[in-house]
C-alpha cells in the first residue's frame, strides 16, 4: 500500500468512469459522487459514499478493484477504521469467502484464503499506527479467522492474543470491533473444543450486536452451538444467560427444538422430561460422546431442584430421600452430593453416619413458570407462618400483661 504516484492520480477520472459503466444502472449514481467528493478532496463525504455503495450485494465484483485502485490513492486521509471496513468489505470479494464460518476443504479454495490472507495482512500493516490501533485490531482479527480456516490455530491465537491486549488498553471502543473480536474468538475456541470459553465469547459477541440483522440461518446455528457448549461444558451448569436469550427462540418449530426443550429440562432438572427427549442425543457426535457425563450433569441439576423445592428451614435430606428424587443409586448419593458441594451448585456438610445431607444454600437460576409457582407456595407458606407466630407472641404478650 504505498503511496500514490501523479500517475496513479491521473487515472482516476478515467478508472471510474470506466468502473460506472460496469456498475448496475441504479448503482451509477454513486461514481459521480466518488469523482466529485475526490476532486473537492471531500474525505468524509466520499467515505461514507463508498461505504454505502459497498453495503449494496451487486457492489461486490468491483470493491477489490476499487480499494486497490482508487481508495488507496487517499487512504492516509480518511478514518482508519472505516478504511478496515472497506479493506474488510473488499476482501469477501475472494471466491469462497461469503462466511467466516465456511470451513470446507478444496485446493481451490486454499489459494483463495491465501491470498485474502495476504489483502488483508497488508490492510493491517497500512492501519498499524498508535493513532488507529482500533483499526489494526479490526483487521487482524480478521486475519485470525483466515488462519483458522487455513487450519493455524496457533497463528490466529497469537492474532487474538495481541488484539486482547490492545482492547484491555482502551477506555472505550467501536462495539463493532469487539464484536469481530468475540466472533472470532468464539470460533477459534469452538475449533479447539473449549466449550465453556466459546460459550463466554459467543454471548459477548451477541451482546455487541443486533440480533434482528443477523440472518436467520446464523441465529439458528449460534443458538445451536451455544446449546450443545452448555451441555457438554464440565463446568457450565447455569444456563440462565442463553435460557433469557431471544436467540434460544430461533429454534422454535425447527427440527433443533428438542435442543432448546433440553436445555430447559436440565434447567430445572426434570429427569422424565430428559427421558422423553434423550432419544434425539444420537443426533449430535458431541452429546452422544458425552452421554454419559450428561445423565450425571441432570442428576446434579435434579437434586439441586429438589433442594430448592424445599423451605430453608427444612433442608435435611436423608440419602434415601435425594435417591428418590433424583432416581441416582443409593450408594452413589454421597458422590453426587459432594460434587455438588465442589461445584459450588450447594453448600452445606454431609453427615455420613446418619447418611443424612443438610444444606444450607443452593446456586441461584433462571425460573420457568413451574418453578415460580413453586416458590409462590413457599412464600405463601412462610408468611402465613411468620403470621402464626406473631398472633402467637400477642398472644404471650397479653397473658404476660394480664399476670
Amino acid at each position: 500500500m504505498a503511496g500514490p504516484t501523479a500517475k496513479d492520480l491521473e487515472m482516476i477520472p478515467g478508472y471510474l468512469e470506466e468502473q460506472r459503466d460496469q456498475a448496475p444502472d441504479e448503482l451509477q449514481h454513486y461514481f459521480l459522487q466518488f469523482e466529485d467528493f475526490w476532486e473537492r478532496k471531500l474525505w468524509h463525504e466520499l467515505t461514507n459514499s463508498l461505504l454505502e455503495y459497498f453495503g449494496h450485494g451487486e457492489s461486490a465484483p468491483q470493491r477489490i478493484g476499487l480499494f486497490n485502485t482508487f481508495i488507496k490513492t487517499f487512504s492516509d486521509k480518511i478514518n482508519q477504521l472505516k478504511l478496515a471496513t472497506l479493506g474488510l468489505s473488499a476482501a469477501s470479494q475472494y471466491q469462497g469467502m461469503e462466511s467466516y464460518w465456511d470451513i470446507r476443504g478444496g485446493s481451490n479454495r486454499h489459494l483463495d484464503l491465501k491470498e485474502r490472507l495476504k489483502f488483508l495482512e497488508s490492510l493491517a500493516d497500512k492501519v498499524n499506527k498508535p493513532s488507529s490501533q482500533d483499526a489494526y485490531v479490526y483487521a487482524i482479527v480478521v486475519v485470525a479467522s483466515v488462519q483458522l480456516q487455513l487450519q493455524d490455530p496457533p497463528s490466529a491465537r497469537k492474532k487474538l492474543d495481541e488484539a486482547e491486549h490492545i482492547l484491555d488498553s482502551f477506555d472505550t471502543v467501536e462495539t463493532e470491533v469487539h464484536a469481530a473480536f468475540y466472533r472470532v474468538n468464539a470460533e477459534y475456541y469452538k475449533s479447539q473444543q473449549e466449550f465453556a470459553a466459546y460459550y463466554k465469547n459467543a454471548l459477548l459477541f451477541l451482546a455487541c450486536v443486533d440480533l434482528a440483522k443477523l440472518p436467520r440461518e446464523e441465529c439458528m446455528q449460534r443458538a445451536y452451538d451455544l446449546a450443545i457448549a452448555a451441555l457438554v461444558s464440565d463446568s457450565i451448569y447455569n444456563f440462565g444467560e442463553l435460557l433469557l436469550h431471544p436467540i434460544l427462540d430461533s429454534l422454535v418449530n425447527t427440527p433443533q427444538a428438542w435442543l432448546r426443550d433440553l436445555l430447559f429440562a436440565f434447567n430445572r432438572g426434570d429427569l422424565a422430561a430428559y427421558d422423553v427427549l434423550a432419544g434425539n442425543i444420537s443426533k449430535n457426535a458431541l452429546l452422544k460422546e458425552h452421554q454419559q457425563f450428561l445423565y450425571q450433569k441432570i442428576s446434579l441439576s435434579a437434586l439441586t431442584e429438589a433442594v430448592f423445592r424445599r423451605p430453608p428451614q427444612d433442608r435435611s435430606m436423608t440419602f434415601a430421600a435425594i435417591s428418590q428424587e433424583t432416581k441416582v443409586q443409593a450408594n452413589e448419593i454421597e458422590h453426587l452430593i459432594m460434587k455438588a458441594l465442589s461445584l459450588g451448585l450447594l453448600r452445606g456438610t454431609i453427615d455420613q453416619v446418619d447418611q443424612v445431607a443438610k444444606i444450607n444454600w443452593v446456586q441461584p437460576k433462571v425460573l420457568d413458570m413451574k418453578q415460580i409457582e413453586g416458590m409462590r407456595g413457599r412464600l405463601r407458606d412462610w408468611d402465613s407462618s411468620v403470621n402464626q407466630l406473631g398472633n402467637w407472641i400477642e398472644g404471650v404478650g397479653k397473658d404476660v400483661w394480664a399476670a
